[in-house]
């Protein structure tokens, strides 16, 4: 038998942007509720080093993130292990269904998704998805030890993901189909004078190659993009680092969203298409896509959430002329 279960504000998400929201809900008294999702603690979970945080020259992604986690329920927030799998936004108050059965309702919701690895969509990284091939240097880098390892892409997350192996990996080839990389200076020139990486430019990931018994990777075929011709590396290892695409599964169908299914949030606001719901973080930042500045929105989220809420009440439908007074405000 399911529960129901109510809460003023329902906060979605678990990276910096919901935690953010969920102090500063906190803070106005709104007792929030934080359902973590999948990946508690969102993708600086399986970051290393962050330098870029202000206030730590250096912190580790997890230890930063049961950090906030900590902040968040010192203030009041109750933090929910759960995972919602369905999301209904066309009346108040706003229905979610879970994973556990729990059914959340809320007066207003801030959806802090965030987002998750893009894959090329080939056979044969899909078949050794596991064996041989991720999308998570911190979660698998451990297990190639003294091997080669090959790392597909050329911007932060390529880059990043290619330093970091060369702690555990005998040689890192990085495999990009343009001869510069898009990745931050600082990073590029680490990667170069680094002994243990080898760039190999202008080729793209054609197949992974492995075994079915065991099942695992022996190496790649790339292509030069230029030629056409096909040059196989030997790798034990091959780790994807080509972006990420927004978590956006519960609300694609009800949002406005675009550059690929970013949601759509209105001017200098968290606000989306639907009053009372609010999105922060990578769901919806397809520009900056850094830690502090999902922070600065789910601040922002949560402060917006407490003035629609002051302007509709608990439970009411939302009138169109307050609709109308919170569009002009989030604009």
């Amino acid at each position: 038998m399911s529960t129901t279960r109510h809460t003023k504000v329902l906060i979605i998400g678990s990276g910096p942007a919901g935690y953010t929201a969920a102090v500063y809900a906190s803070r106005a008294m709104l007792e929030p509720l934080l359902v973590q999702g999948l990946e508690p603690g969102g993708q600086l979970t399986t970051t290393t080093e962050v330098e870029n945080w202000p206030g730590d020259t250096e912190v580790q992604g997890p230890d930063l993130m049961v950090r906030m986690e900590a902040h968040a329920r010192a203030m009041g927030t109750d933090i929910v292990s759960d995972i919602i799998t369905s999301l209904d936004l066309s009346h108040r108050p706003f229905t979610a269904q879970s994973d556990s059965g729990t059914v959340y309702t809320a007066d207003a919701v801030i959806l802090a998704t965030g987002a998750r690895a893009k894959w090329l969509g080939l056979p044969t990284e899909d078949k050794y998805k596991g064996f041989g091939v991720s999308a998570c240097a911190t979660c698998d880098g451990f297990f190639y030890r003294n091997q080669e390892i090959v790392v597909i892409g050329g911007g932060n997350t390529a880059v990043e993901e290619a330093l970091f192996l060369t702690n555990f990996a005998s040689k890192v080839t990085l495999v990009h189909r343009r001869d510069e990389l898009r990745a931050e200076r600082i990073l590029q020139d680490r990667l170069m004078k680094n002994p243990k990486i080898e760039p190999l430019w202008f080729h793209q990931l054609e197949e992974v190659m492995g075994e079915d018994s065991p099942l695992g990777v022996t190496g790649i075929r790339a292509k030069n993009v230029k030629t056409g011709e096909i040059k196989e590396i030997p790798a034990k290892g091959v780790f994807i680092a080509i972006g990420h695409a927004p978590a956006n599964e519960l609300v694609k169908d009800q949002l406005e969203t675009h550059m690929g299914g970013y949601v759509v949030t209105q001017p200098d606001s968290t606000a989306t298409s639907i009053p009372g719901v609010f999105a922060a973080g990578d769901l919806t930042d397809h520009k900056y896509r850094q830690a502090v500045t999902s922070a600065g929105m789910g601040c922002m989220a949560a402060l917006e959430a407490e003035r629609f809420l002051a302007g509709v009440g608990e439970h009411e439908a939302i009138p169109a002329d307050v609709a109308q007074v919170v569009s002009a405000e989030a604009g």
